[in-house]
């Protein structure tokens, strides 16, 4: 592996040499479901987009929930690795196999038993059930690739090596994408199709990515006897990644919650905002591999105490990001139907799909700074704050403001489009004062050391 020593150098180059591989792996990881839904928008009716649209958005909150709990995972391994404490890293390793093996298979079984319950309460249009069904319930027999992907992709970050993970993503968008074309263009199975061939590219990466641990290891000692589930290191990262993922979990929540509020308007609606949905998870892309790299450098510096890095690696991640953000905004309010024709050739999604994504762009803006913030206290092992603010503004304003805004212009997204931006609006703001409160409280204390000890 190639791991990056994020202790030293120029701030904004470690920083970009860093999140770049994070981001070409997170775009060719979001081809999955953008692939799913444009090849199936290619070759089936607007249904099978809203089913796809559905399904993935309701993988997407599971998918949420594990890179959630990995990220405790990957911030342990990061300050230990900073701190140079080989040993604890392989017990975190160690633990993290048996913990997430647990996971894994509890979260498999759920999805399992009420796939068909769950494609129920997002009140999916009857033209789409049996698709939406049958897409959440085989993409939940992948749900283990999920978790074991991401664990390795984890482990490896955290070490400093982002480059590795985006092999495995590679191979996986490659192998997702032809058997996309295969099931879907040639069989016509439909959404069916997709998620088979997701899981399926999703199972050969987690494959290699194992193999190519095996083959390789770790530049320290690792042994089957480092394989266990230490209670301690278990604890610590559940408490560092659960409220990560109780926050990406409820935020999802929120994102189904407003999708039920516009599969009440019909299925074009439905299929305009699933369209909309993946476009905006590509436009996110940058700024979340920006705001996870500022997290894991965070994370080794803070293990090696250097305060000053630290806060000049937030200050770059910020400005790295607004420059996707704003380049996306203002595209956003010229072209929109250059982004929304690609994932369906139906005129009347095309057109309600761009309106709601001119309004909705606004959100990546604000978002630069929000995610970098969230991730520069995560990195210190402060995730409970970032869970606060994040689930105060969505639910006491963006599910509200949708619901209003949806009863204001029924035949229209448009102003619904802006609630997201509005809400980050609020959690900006409680992360300023938040930011003030504690570097003031570093500064007076003179030094900071990591709380997450053995």
């Amino acid at each position: 592996m190639k791991e990056l020593n994020l202790t030293q150098g120029s701030v904004p180059k470690v920083l970009l040499q860093f999140a770049v591989p994070f981001l070409i792996a997170n775009v060719l990881q979001a081809l999955y479901g953008g692939a799913d839904l444009f090849v199936v928008g290619q070759y089936d009716d607007s249904a099978s987009v809203a089913a796809v649209a559905i399904g993935s958005q309701v993988m997407q909150t599971i998918t949420g929930i594990i890179l959630g709990i990995t990220t405790g995972t990957t911030v342990l391994i990061a300050i230990a690795t900073g701190a140079k404490d080989n040993r604890k890293v392989a017990f975190t390793i160690g633990s993290s196999i048996w913990l997430f093996s647990i996971t894994g298979v509890l979260l498999t079984l759920l999805m399992v038993m009420f796939h068909g319950q769950i494609a129920e309460w997002m009140h999916t249009p009857p033209e789409a059930m049996a698709d939406t069904r049958n897409y959440i319930l085989v993409c939940s027999m992948g749900i283990l690739f999920i978790v074991g992907y991401n664990v390795v992709c984890g482990i490896m970050r955290g070490l400093g090596d982002s480059k590795t993970p985006l092999y495995f993503v590679g191979l996986a968008c490659v192998i997702n994408i032809v058997l996309d074309f295969v099931l879907v263009g040639y069989f016509h199975l439909g959404a069916t199709g997709a998620a088979v061939a997701t899981i399926t590219a999703q199972g050969i990466s987690f494959v290699i990515a194992l193999w190519f641990l095996y083959r390789h290891g770790f530049h320290f000692d690792f042994s089957k006897k480092d394989i266990r589930l230490n209670r301690n290191l278990s604890k610590k990262i559940m408490v560092l990644g659960a409220p990560i993922a109780l926050q990406d979990a409820l935020i999802n929540v929120s994102f189904l919650l407003i999708t039920v509020i516009v599969n009440q308007m019909g299925v074009i609606a439905s299929a305009s905002l699933g369209v909309v949905e993946k476009i905006i998870v590509f436009a996110m892309l940058p700024p979340m591999a920006i705001s996870s790299a500022v997290a894991t450098m965070t994370a080794q510096n803070y293990g090696a105490g250097l305060i000053k890095r630290m806060n000049k690696c937030l200050a770059s991640g910020i400005g790295i990001a607004l420059v996707f953000g704003v380049s996306f905004c203002g595209y956003s309010q010229f072209f929109p139907e250059t982004l929304t024709s690609f994932f369906t050739k139906d005129t009347a999604v095309v057109a309600m799909a761009a309106d709601y994504l001119r309004s909705y762009s606004l959100d990546c803006i604000v978002v630069s700074f929000v995610f970098c913030i969230n991730s520069y206290f995560s990195g210190q092992g402060n995730s409970l704050f970032p869970m606060i603010h994040s689930l105060i503004a969505t639910f006491l304003f963006r599910i509200p403001l949708s619901y209003w805004f949806s009863q204001i212009d029924s035949s229209s997204l448009y102003i619904m489009g802006f609630a997201p931006a509005i809400s980050t609006v609020v959690s900006l703001l409680i992360c300023i004062w938040y930011l003030r409160y504690n570097q003031k409280r570093m500064y007076l204390k003179g030094t900071m050391m990591p709380v997450m000890t053995n």
